[in-house]
């Protein structure tokens, strides 16, 4: 197997394209970043996508925010055309419109494993119910998931 190392603006344009090009296609694409955490993780974990035909509230899709600039976030709101993006491991929102919306997460590869955990199951379901609920404590949440605190604070081992 051969791999090649892309950035974001050359290959998910093609991963769009090739997703509405055939119906049906899924495409299983790495994840970079830690707009969602705490349950998917930077360079750990992988989403199954399917091109986005009638995106809702709640789901994880994959949006054009602004050229060339893709986010994998869940949608918060929709008001019209104007959607409201905002990833589980994110405080800000980003917007876009629901042309932007390429395609949506039906599954995740998470911590390595071979089975995905689909988005239609109840351990996917539950986890949404309940973390959309935690925004406004959200913060503290992550801070305790994924604490940031400079090493010279950090108690050193003599």
């Amino acid at each position: 197997m051969i791999t090649k190392q892309m950035n974001n603006a050359e290959f998910l344009p093609f991963v769009v394209e090739e997703l509405e090009r055939t119906e049906g296609k899924t495409v299983t694409l790495p994840l970079k970043g830690f707009s969602m955490r705490p349950f998917l993780e930077n360079e750990r974990d992988k989403a199954l996508l399917i091109a986005a035909k009638k995106p809702q509230v709640g789901d994880a899709v994959l949006a054009e925010v602004r050229k060339g600039v893709f986010v994998l976030h869940r949608i918060i709101r929709i008001e019209g055309d104007r959607v409201t993006l905002r990833g589980d491991g994110n405080l800000s929102c980003e917007y876009c419109r629901i042309g932007d919306v390429k395609a949506k997460a039906i599954g995740f590869y998470r911590k390595g494993r071979a089975t995905a955990d689909m988005t239609d199951g109840m351990k996917w379901r539950i986890y949404s119910w309940l973390w959309v609920r935690l925004y406004p404590i959200r913060r503290y949440l992550l801070f305790l998931w994924h604490p940031h605190v400079p090493q010279r604070f950090k108690k050193r081992n003599r």
